[in-house]
């Protein structure tokens, strides 16, 4: 089952944005960021992305803005597809919300795939998210 294969710990490889209409793509937390994604048996899902190059700082809103994090109970819709409903999140308006995303498994290589959306580093075009992960 599909499912039983996302069951696990899984090591961030890379995280970028797309655009849809050009191609164009960047590295959001920078070429080498750190991250976790935690799938539990009860299909329980977290993860933790960062900049790899962090560093502590009086600037309190740097931090803040070099880290993703959210939490939720996952179910899976067909073969390629996966729901988050949101529990607790960085982002406060993504509680009680369900993101939706797209994946792919290739041996220990996860590939999820978020929904386009407008996104500010290419001018608010629309854009889609590129994560990779490696089975840990």
């Amino acid at each position: 089952m599909v499912h039983e294969n996302l069951i696990g710990a899984w090591k961030l490889l890379s995280h970028q944005f797309v655009a849809t209409g050009t191609g164009e793509s960047r590295d959001m937390f920078g070429i080498d960021p750190q991250g976790s994604l935690l799938i539990s048996a009860n299909m329980r899902m977290v993860v933790l992305i960062t900049k790899s190059e962090r560093q502590t700082t009086d600037d309190e809103s740097a931090l803040f803005n070099s880290v993703l994090a959210y939490a939720g109970q996952l179910r899976i819709e067909g073969k390629d597809r996966f729901i988050t409903s949101i529990d607790v999140s960085w982002r406060p308006d993504w509680v009680g919300t369900e993101q939706t995303r797209q994946f792919s498994l290739d041996g220990d290589i996860l590939t999820i795939m978020t929904q386009e959306m407008l996104h500010p580093i290419f001018s608010n075009q629309k854009a889609r998210g590129i994560l990779k992960f490696a089975r840990a």
